[in-house]
């Protein structure tokens, strides 16, 4: 995955992020918003031409990204604890 910074001002960070899709950018915007961004959202211009590009807003969106990309994390690790529990009954 290639990220790149399109726009990085106080309180506002935009990356286009190369390689993926709705199914990413969801889950990052989702997070985001528990991660207490005042706005979070993604375009993706055309589907086959452009790259989606995720935007946040909030006093601090680096953390605010970092937080949301480390709750992801956390939740996959619980799945995966809760699936390996799940599976040996």
């Amino acid at each position: 995955m290639e990220l790149k910074v399109l726009e990085d001002k106080p309180g506002m960070l935009r990356v286009e992020i190369h390689g993926e899709t709705h199914t990413l950018l969801n889950l990052l915007t989702e997070y985001a918003w528990l991660a207490k961004a005042s706005q979070a959202s993604y375009t993706i211009k055309h589907p086959y031409l452009s790259q989606p590009v995720l935007s946040v807003l909030s006093s601090n969106p680096k953390k605010t990204l970092s937080d949301a990309a480390q709750i992801i994390i956390d939740r996959a690790e619980e799945f995966g604890k809760g699936f390996e529990r799940a599976s040996k009954k």
